[in-house]
């Protein structure tokens, strides 16, 4: 089985490249060897797919410094869909079938894709194309289709992108930070007059099916929405990792816009090399949401304060059989009945409305994309609820424009006080834009305590502290500067060059969205100030 990996770079998408040839990289290889086969033994037939998220290694983060990112790409692309500086996603397409040929009876092999961008649907569709031909031709297969995807063009936020492969054209939009949530607008028409054959268009690069994933916990996804909002320590066992990878993603993705902050594996087997570190018991689970399939984890994960466990789907009556809340202490036995295992009390109240308009929609025999589309509105609304009252206070907490003054520092962010904000809550908080009632003061409160606070706070702060020094620049560049340099000593004079030309290479360092107008006016005033000095201290100042 030789596992390939996807490299992302300035140039595009270069070819998968075999482990076997990564030399030292022996650790993380076969971390990934493991990840790509069930963990426990599994006696279904056929294809399947899954994917895992793993830590980067020693190796391939001195790879990956070789490998410089295009920074527009991040800064335009939603959170949830950004590349990750720690982490590879691994995509699996694993076959078992009989074979009387084998010692073993069976054939079993698996092809892996590997890539720093959560793109869970556009992999797995390429994998679709790649692994039945590659079972059968293995290696001169590969190497014709890396050839291919060595042509596609960078993934771009907002634009649409045609992606030959294999005699297939797969044609995706890469979403954009300026989209609006809950939907996704169509970028400028793609010609298609020379693309043959016709593409075939994924209806998304990364949604997954949500209805499909969360069928047997419909009744609770309030609850679990609660406890991956606050961050909660969740095991989730699963019989296959297909479900297991599938339900961990889709609670990922259900606080979005908001991104989850915390470590998350979507397959997690005991022979993971964070293994140790997530199974002792000498400190508090970590929190970390964990995809599982092997029972051996039900005994391992004792001490975890939320395990849901699930089984194979089954229906009762139209709705699939749900499973119940149930106390941690029945959680005793390898062959444990699913359920959520949990002794966690929600904050909010149950919208009874969401699960009667889903019921409709089975009556309906409405299709599954649409049950999706009804259940992911329902959690955007409630996460933009909650989270509209914090941005609206961390607005407040900006410096006023008028008084960013050019020659002086700008004022500071105001910190931000938890009992001023919940103070405002009563006149504008979570009530004004959602129908669920309940204690939001104390989510809110429990909600600081977590790492998706301090996650959502640390970007937010970052990306104000750069609009602070974007203004600033723009009140400098709009500024007399003749009028400043009157009666100024030689060494103000000379502070303040070194000074605009710091904060010119903080812009360039950080990105920061500065109009070009307003660089090339900041580089004139420079000019201007070096022009009045006397000679010995232009040449000093003059850029060699």
């Amino acid at each position: 089985m030789p596992p390939s990996r996807m490299r992302q770079g300035q140039t595009g998408m270069s070819p998968p490249l075999s482990i076997h040839r990564i030399a030292t990289m022996t650790i993380q290889k076969t971390s990934i060897c493991y990840l790509a086969f069930p963990d426990s033994y599994s006696g279904v037939l056929g294809d399947t797919q899954f994917s895992f998220r793993f830590r980067q290694s020693g190796g391939w983060q001195r790879r990956s410094a070789l490998q410089k990112d295009d920074p527009d790409y991040n800064r335009a692309a939603p959170l949830g869909l950004q590349r990750e500086p720690a982490h590879y996603f691994g995509y699996v397409y694993f076959r078992q079938v009989k074979d009387s040929s084998l010692k073993r009876g069976y054939f079993q092999k698996s092809l892996v894709l590997v890539s720093r961008l959560p793109y869970v649907n556009l992999f797995q569709s390429l994998l679709q194309l790649i692994a039945p031909e590659y079972f059968d031709k293995l290696d001169p297969c590969l190497e014709a289709v890396c050839s291919e995807i060595d042509q596609w063009p960078p993934p771009v936020p907002g634009r649409t992108l045609n992606l030959p492969v294999m005699g297939v054209v797969l044609q995706v939009r890469v979403p954009s930070r300026v989209d609006r949530p809950g939907s996704s607008p169509p970028d400028k028409p793609v010609s298609q007059e020379n693309l043959l054959p016709a593409p075939r268009a994924l209806s998304s690069i990364c949604e997954l099916d949500l209805f499909r994933c969360f069928q047997p916990v419909l009744t609770h996804v309030q609850m679990l929405w609660e406890l991956m909002l606050l961050a909660e320590p969740l095991v989730v066992l699963a019989p296959s990792p297909a479900v297991s990878s599938e339900t961990v993603l889709a609670l990922t993705s259900c606080l979005a816009p908001l991104r989850y902050c915390c470590d998350y594996r979507p397959y997690f087997t005991i022979h993971d090399s964070e293994f140790k570190e997530y199974t002792t018991r000498t400190q508090a689970p970590p929190n970390v949401l964990l995809g599982v399939t092997n029972p051996f984890f039900i005994k391992t994960l004792q001490h975890w304060p939320h395990i849901l466990r699930l089984g194979e789907l089954k229906m009762a009556g139209d709705l699939p059989k749900q499973v119940k809340v149930k106390k941690l202490a029945k959680l005793k036995s390898l062959d444990a009945k699913p359920g959520l295992y949990s002794s966690y009390k929600t904050f909010l109240h149950k919208d009874k409305g969401l699960i009667k308009r889903l019921l409709k929609g089975i009556h309906k025999k409405r299709s599954s994309e649409a049950q999706s589309a009804l259940l992911r509105r329902h959690l955007l609304e409630l996460t933009q609820s909650f989270v509209i009252p914090l941005e609206h206070y961390m607005a407040s907490l900006m410096p006023l424009q008028r008084s960013i003054t050019p020659w002086k520092n700008p004022p500071p962010i105001r910190p931000f006080q938890q009992e001023e904000f919940l103070k405002t809550l009563e006149q504008a908080g979570p009530q004004l834009t959602c129908v669920v009632k309940g204690d939001w003061m104390g989510l809110y409160r429990r909600f600081f305590r977590s790492p998706n606070f301090d996650g959502w706070y640390r970007q937010r702060h970052k990306e104000m502290t750069h609009k602070l020094e974007e203004l600033h620049l723009e009140a400098i560049s709009e500024a007399n500067i003749g009028t400043w340099m009157k009666h100024k000593s030689e060494v103000e004079v000379v502070d303040l060059v070194l000074k605009l030309r710091e904060k010119l290479g903080q812009a360039s360092c950080h990105h920061l969205p500065v109009k070009e107008e307003t660089v090339q006016r900041v580089g004139q005033h420079i000019t201007t100030i070096i022009g009045s000095l006397p000679e010995d201290l232009q040449a000093v100042l003059h850029p060699q």
